[in-house]
């Protein structure tokens, strides 16, 4: 039997605020010092526990979870190490602009001075990769602490905030339930900023529309957007990277800056003006020699109208009435012909996909080096939600595929996930066949860092074959479907494009995870 309000202690005081709160689901790879937090969730039957084997899984599981259900979940990791290890995906869900709550335990207060062994600055740990942290300092204000994170997670456009639990102050009596704390409003519209985007359409100028964020998700401010863009013939771009893009037949089809640097530089070249809605000046990815950092043109006119606190829709939709702009409907996007029996290669690929992807899909793209080849067919495939690595900190496909079922269980999830970038979270299959999720995983195996030797080229090295070496994957070649199995995922390799489409068809109609080696 559950304890009493008057009886509870912190982490149950916590757990009950923050589910009264709307958070659900748990990702968790616990430790000793949030054994109090596993006694109150096992007791409270609040929330779903989904557990990682690893704390990056967790992290990149409640980016997924968080892109696809528009509300936070909360982790519970275990100190300073345990959040080191997960912190590289939580960098990408601050990029995503992803709500997230994070509950990161420490030693009891008492304990902190004898340095034991996994004594760290945990604050210190946590504050690069959070938007806001706070250390608990007792049972009676723990609750109150928690909602204010979740109040955080929750302000525009979508923040990380970090918890820190002392031990005790989880495990004493006194916790009291807090009630919920309304997040910050979205930045108001600047009607000067309003001004000078109408100025930057209006002066015929070559003017493109750069959108990221809540944008991209929003059929209706798609169609308000393709409609100002109809009337006065600016171009739509969105970033190199996007948390959610609703794409295929049916929908809006925008274009993304490209990743490599003279692409990109070469795309945006054309432009005088700029209007800027939920998404900062695109920048490089890496500096180069002899390569400029900012895309735009130097010479480039840029306007805010709406930064990434701000309400992009509501922009739009103002920016669309004061020139007269109306809804415009999307067109019909031709499919390529599904492709012939014969080896899978970047030049097939995208055009298997468009034909195979099943309806309504979530495709989770972190191709990397094949990117470029399966990124178009998410326009004119069937219906999808497709959400790429935002950070550029690799190892976030599988994971992010597994928040993203126990989101949508009832949604096929497509994995696109490069070869390299998988074995850095390659634990999360285990999590997916835990929870039975319907998620398939593609590996797109080229045995190699591809994307890396195009890199080696990009800053004027002339790469030998021990520098080559240290970009394959062949000594010895990784055999994903054997990895797969061990973790209770079944799977099968292929080699044949058309082999390919027949198993992402039939893999998506089954329950449950599969995995798809297919050999480029």
């Amino acid at each position: 039997m559950s304890k009493t309000p008057k009886e509870m202690n912190g982490a149950e005081s916590v757990v009950r605020s923050l589910h009264a709160g709307g958070v659900e689901v748990c990702f968790a790879n616990p430790g000793t010092s949030e054994m109090q937090f596993v006694d109150a969730l096992d007791r409270t039957k609040l929330m779903r526990c989904v557990l990682g084997l690893f704390e990056g899984v967790v992290t990149g599981a409640a980016d997924g979870y968080a892109r696809m259900a528009g509300k936070p979940a909360v982790t519970l990791l275990h100190l300073a190490p345990g959040f080191a290890n997960a912190a590289a995906n939580l960098h990408n869900a601050r990029k995503a602009r992803v709500p997230m709550v994070n509950l990161v335990g420490d030693h009891a207060l008492r304990h902190q001075k004898y340095d034991a062994p996994l004594s760290a600055d945990v604050e210190g740990a946590c504050a690069p990769f959070s938007d806001w942290v706070r250390s608990g300092r007792d049972a009676g204000s723990f609750a109150a602490d928690a909602m204010t994170a979740l109040a955080v997670a929750q302000s525009k456009p979508g923040k990380v905030a970090t918890l820190i639990a002392p031990a005790d102050i989880g495990w004493d009596a006194g916790g009291k339930m807090a009630n919920a704390v309304a997040p910050a409003a979205p930045a108001p519209l600047d009607e000067r900023a309003l001004d000078a985007a109408i100025n930057a359409l209006e002066s015929g100028e070559k003017t493109v529309l750069l959108v990221g964020s809540a944008v991209l998700e929003s059929q209706e401010a798609m169609a308000l957007l393709h409609g100002i863009a109809e009337k006065t013939g600016a171009d739509i771009l969105a970033p190199t990277s996007n948390r959610r893009m609703e794409r295929g037949q049916g929908r809006f089809m925008v274009n993304k800056i490209p990743y490599p640097i003279d692409a990109a530089l070469q795309c945006l070249a054309p432009y005088s003006r700029a209007i800027l809605i939920e998404t900062p000046p695109p920048v490089a990815f890496f500096a180069y020699p002899g390569k400029p950092s900012l895309l735009l043109p130097v010479d480039c006119h840029t306007v805010t109208l709406a930064a990434v606190d701000g309400n992009g829709s509501e922009a739009i939709a103002a920016l669309a009435d004061r020139i007269g702009a109306k809804s415009v409907t999307p067109p019909q996007h031709d499919r390529p012909a599904a492709p012939q029996a014969g080896g899978i290669s970047l030049q097939n690929l995208g055009a298997a996909l468009a034909n195979a992807l099943p309806e309504d899909a979530i495709v989770v793209d972190e191709a990397v080096s094949s990117g470029g080849a399966t990124f178009p067919a998410g326009d004119s495939a069937a219906p999808n939600s497709w959400l790429a690595i935002t950070g550029g900190s690799i190892g976030i496909g599988i994971p992010l595929s597994a928040g993203a079922a126990i989101a949508c269980p009832d949604r096929p999830v497509i994995t696109l996930q490069a070869d390299g970038s998988a074995m850095y979270t390659i634990q999360g299959l285990w999590t997916q066949a835990r929870e039975n999720s319907n998620v398939t995983t593609i590996i797109l195996a080229n045995q190699s860092y591809e994307i890396l030797k195009g890199e080696l080229h990009n800053v004027g090295a002339q790469p030998g074959p021990d520098a080559l070496s240290m970009l394959n994957l062949d000594r010895p070649e990784l055999d994903f479907v054997a990895m797969a199995k061990g973790m209770g995922v079944p799977g099968k390799r292929v080699e044949d494009i058309t082999e390919l489409m027949r198993a992402i068809e039939d893999a998506a109609k089954e329950p449950g995870p599969f995995l798809i080696e297919a050999m480029l």
